[in-house]
């Protein structure tokens, strides 16, 4: 059966973005990009909260477009451009570039989700997070350390329980 898997990346001190929202402390090399490119490449959706969706919505879509973008960079927009997508949110009014809109979290329709797709099931976003954990949908954590002190910001949430469901 397909995981629901959360990734984040969170700074030594434990935050994932700094006070401002800014997630530009993050230190993301091509080996790293490349590993993110492989895991999401064989994933079956990406699951994301309104804010990680709209973050997302703003750099992918078009980066592949700039001549001077890595090969790794590119592979990624046409990832996340391709990839079946939800963005749970009670605001959002459209989405574009395969990307389905719930109003809620409803966990048969996750479970169905989780059943028909063709790869695991990736959470974008700290409070969506926090959603599927009260309704015991996270299979797997997988939380990438960078080694930078922010000192503030919002911090990581995750695991707010053991790293991996029985």
């Amino acid at each position: 059966m397909n995981k629901i898997i959360f990734m984040m990346s969170v700074s030594l001190d434990g935050y994932f973005e700094t006070g401002g929202h800014s997630l530009a402390w993050q230190s993301i090399s091509e080996e790293l990009h490349t590993h993110f490119n492989e895991e999401l490449g064989a994933a079956g959706a990406m699951l994301n909260g309104r804010v990680t969706y709209e973050l997302m919505a703003k750099a992918w879509p078009s980066a592949d477009e700039d001549p001077a973008a890595p090969k790794f960079v590119a592979e990624f927009a046409r990832i996340w451009r391709d990839m079946p997508k939800v963005a749970y949110s009670r605001t959002l009014r459209e989405a574009g570039w395969n990307t389905t809109i719930a109003r809620e979290v409803v966990p048969a329709e996750v479970e169905a989700l989780r059943s028909n797709a063709g790869g695991d099931l990736f959470i974008g976003g700290p409070d969506l997070l926090t959603t599927f954990q009260r309704l015991d949908l996270v299979d797997e954590y997988r939380i990438y350390v960078h080694p930078t002190v922010i000192g503030a910001g919002n911090p990581s949430s995750a695991p707010a329980r053991p790293l991996t469901s029985p």
